[in-house]
């Protein structure tokens, strides 16, 4: 997924290496904690090099993301037969999405082309079927949630969040709503996926690495993405708005007069000997209010790198190619 503050680029090396450098070569006996994992690329990352992963979102359609490839870690029976039979769906067009964020529901916003719209309530409405009959296991429900939300993405009429829809269907939008496999790692690992506020959860939870990813500014994930928690939850409502915006949790990591005490709640409570934070220089905190922070409870020490900015932004003609991506590190 294009996603915004994604690290699949970072995860490539920088990352890795970084925390390595710090940690040790050898991280097999450490439990590593993603608290705002997103669509699970850094768990994933670490998943074959530690001896645990712990994952967690507020979001639910990022619980769902991490439930599949950090949580499942045996193979799944009959997945395959599972996909097949949803591909086949001969879709009815009276599902949620259709009506709503379809041209042709009443909502006539166009997020999805019509048939696809109808494909993707088909396919949700069976996967419900399945668990309400008790013929598909947890894991599988998650395997198949998982797959629908990505692969509905890869066909979303918009400019890659869901802030908005484009007024005309653009050629990837176009394309057949087929299902892929998500598939994930049956490596018997028993990892933790949670969906929940990371700062309550700091006070649960232990481990040897912690890595942070909080939101860097005033966009909030539950608006820029409110379409794949609504997919993903497949529960009714009514759309607020041109966009069809749902309620949706508001981080007060996105706002000037909250992050700090935020954040700072976050680290004096962790349980982690090694803490890592990403954040760019166009983030709400900068980097001295990061370091006076994270200075209070242990060692400090900053690393940086120059990434490409988010190809999303609306505003790019006035913003350069690049952002900073600072990874500020506390050794408690």
């Amino acid at each position: 997924m294009n996603y915004i503050g994604s690290k699949y680029k970072l995860c490539q090396d920088f990352l890795p290496s970084a925390i390595k450098s710090v940690c040790g070569n050898d991280l097999s006996q450490k439990v590593f904690c993603d608290i705002f994992a997103g669509t699970g690329i850094v768990g994933r990352t670490f998943r074959p090099l530690v001896k645990q992963i712990i994952a967690n979102d507020i979001e639910y359609y990022s619980y769902v993301l991490n439930r599949n490839y950090i949580g499942n870690s045996i193979e799944i029976q009959n997945k395959e037969s599972a996909i097949a039979e949803l591909n086949s769906l001969m879709p009815s067009g009276k599902g949620f999405i259709y009506r709503n964020y379809c041209r042709g529901g009443q909502g006539e916003r166009q997020y999805f082309s019509d048939i696809n719209g109808m494909r993707i309530d088909a396919c949700r409405q069976k996967v419900e079927e399945w668990k309400e009959q008790g013929t598909v296991s947890e894991d599988l429900y998650y395997f198949l949630i998982c797959s629908i939300i990505e692969c509905a993405d890869k066909v979303a009429n918009t400019a890659s969040v869901y802030g908005a829809y484009l007024k005309h269907i653009k050629k990837t939008a176009q394309k057949d709503f087929v299902i892929t496999p998500a598939e994930f790692i049956a490596d018997h690992k028993k990892n933790k996926v949670y969906n929940g506020n990371a700062n309550e959860l700091i006070e649960h939870i232990e481990g040897d690495i912690l890595y942070l990813d909080p939101p860097y500014n005033a966009r909030q994930y539950g608006a820029n993405y409110h379409l794949l928690n609504t997919i993903a939850e497949y529960k009714p409502f009514t759309p607020q708005g041109k966009t069809g915006l749902r309620k949706y949790y508001r981080s007060k990591y996105c706002s000037h007069n909250t992050v700090q005490a935020e954040f700072e709640q976050l680290i004096r409570d962790a349980r982690f000997k090694y803490i890592f934070l990403s954040y760019n220089n166009e983030g709400l905190m900068s980097v001295d209010e990061v370091r006076n922070t994270m200075s209070r409870y242990g060692h400090y020490d900053l690393l940086q790198t120059d990434y490409h900015r988010f190809k999303a932004d609306s505003n790019r003609a006035n913003k350069s190619d690049s952002t900073i991506e600072y990874l500020h590190i506390l050794e408690k």
